[in-house]
C-alpha cells in the first residue's frame, strides 16, 4: 500500500470512528464513494423511522431521501457500547442507500460496491469492512427477537443531515 492510499485509509478511519453523529457518518459516506468511486451526489435528507428488523434502510427511488432504521440502529446501540462498531453499521446502511441514490439500482452490484468501497478506504480488517463483507445483520445474531418488539414513533427528519449552499427541491 502506497503513503498516499495509507494516509488516506487513516484519515477515512478517523473520520469514521470519531463521528458523533448522523451529518458526520454521511459525510464520510460521501468522501469515501468520492475516493473509490469517484462519484458524488447531493442534497440528500435522512429520515428516522421504525421499520423492520429485516430493513436495514431504504431509499425512496426518484427522490432525495434515505430513510434509516431508527430501531436497528437503537437496538445496536443498547447492545453494543463500541460506538465504532455503531458507526460502521450505519456507515454501510448510508452507503448501500447512497449506492441507490447515485443511479445504481441492482441490489448484487450495490453490495459489492459497498465491499469495494469499505476495502479501499478503511482496509481489510476494519469493522466497516467486516460488515459491508459478511452484512450488518450480523450485529444481530445474539440479540433476542423479543427485545426487537418497541411501538412504533412518528418518522424523524435528521436535521442539519447535510450541509449546502443551494437550495433543493
Amino acid at each position: 500500500m502506497g503513503n498516499n492510499q495509507a494516509d488516506a485509509t487513516e484519515r477515512f478511519r478517523q473520520s469514521l470512528e470519531n463521528a458523533v453523529n448522523y451529518a458526520e457518518v454521511w459525510q464520510t459516506v460521501k468522501d469515501t464513494v468520492d475516493y473509490a468511486l469517484s462519484k458524488r451526489g447531493g442534497g440528500m435528507m435522512l429520515f428516522l423511522d421504525d421499520l423492520p428488523l429485516q430493513v436495514g434502510a431504504y431509499y425512496p427511488l426518484g427522490t432525495n431521501n434515505i430513510v434509516l432504521n431508527r430501531h436497528l440502529v437503537d437496538i445496536v446501540e443498547a447492545t453494543i457500547s463500541n460506538k465504532k462498531v455503531v458507526n460502521a453499521l450505519v456507515y454501510n446502511l448510508l452507503l448501500h442507500e447512497y449506492l441507490h441514490a447515485l443511479g445504481e439500482l441492482s441490489e448484487v452490484t450495490v453490495r459489492h460496491q459497498v465491499v469495494v468501497v469499505a476495502q479501499k478506504c478503511f482496509g481489510e480488517d476494519h469493522i466497516a469492512t467486516v460488515l459491508a463483507r459478511k452484512s450488518p445483520w450480523i450485529l444481530l445474531k445474539d440479540i433476542p427477537f423479543e427485545a426487537a418488539n418497541a411501538p412504533k414513533r412518528v418518522m424523524q427528519i435528521v436535521r442539519n443531515f447535510e450541509k449546502t449552499d443551494k437550495y433543493i427541491v
